[in-house]
């Protein structure tokens, strides 16, 4: 049977990874420069005329992003879509209003060229270089050209959802003690 003090210090150790993980990932240096994509095209589906249909816009306006997702291989595989943005500021803050194709995951045909269009709004202020991201399954995500998008007015707050946090992290504290107390070995 496992002791109460193995079970405090368990939880202390994920309490402690959780709070100190985000930091300890910002002191690995990285290197920035336009128009070099943060992540290699994939060789599996290539993004292609990709428009913005604005380049600046007030916070609550929408922006539309369209173009095409070009499959390069012959076999169906899964994707979602989503927006890449960075900013000078801590921002980076947009809402999915609307995805075509629909829904969260869809299917890319193999050898197919699929139309996309997303449709956010923009919530904070900010410069922004804004691409269309295409998340592949178990291939990863693959950007965009980008643009420059700059976003003016005054923020828009959205209300923390507290209680979807405290249930995730209690989940993910349940996964981290189920994990340490059945694999031993993995244990530093």
């Amino acid at each position: 049977m496992v002791d109460k003090k193995t079970i405090v210090l368990a939880l202390s150790v994920v309490l402690a990874l959780g709070t100190l993980g985000p930091n300890l990932a910002q002191m690995v240096q990285t290197a920035e420069a336009h128009g070099v994509q943060a992540q290699l095209q994939s060789r599996f589906v290539k993004i292609e005329d990709e428009t913005f249909n604005r380049q600046s816009l007030q916070t609550g306006e929408e922006l539309v992003l369209s173009g095409k997702f070009v499959s390069l291989v012959e076999r169906d595989l899964r994707g979602w879509n989503s927006i890449f943005s960075e900013s000078t500021n801590a921002g980076n803050r947009w809402e999915i209003l609307a995805r075509t194709p629909p829904g969260n995951v869809f299917q890319i045909p193999g050898n197919a060229v699929l139309d996309y269009e997303i449709r956010a709004k923009a919530l904070e202020p900010g410069v922004y270089h804004v691409h269309t991201q295409l998340n592949v399954a178990q291939v990863g995500p693959g950007l965009g050209p980008g643009q420059t998008v700059v976003v003016t007015g005054d923020p828009i707050l959205k209300p923390i959802p507290y209680t979807n946090i405290m249930y995730q992290s209690i989940i993910i504290g349940v996964g981290y003690v189920i994990t340490f107390a059945t694999r031993p070995w993995q244990v530093i």
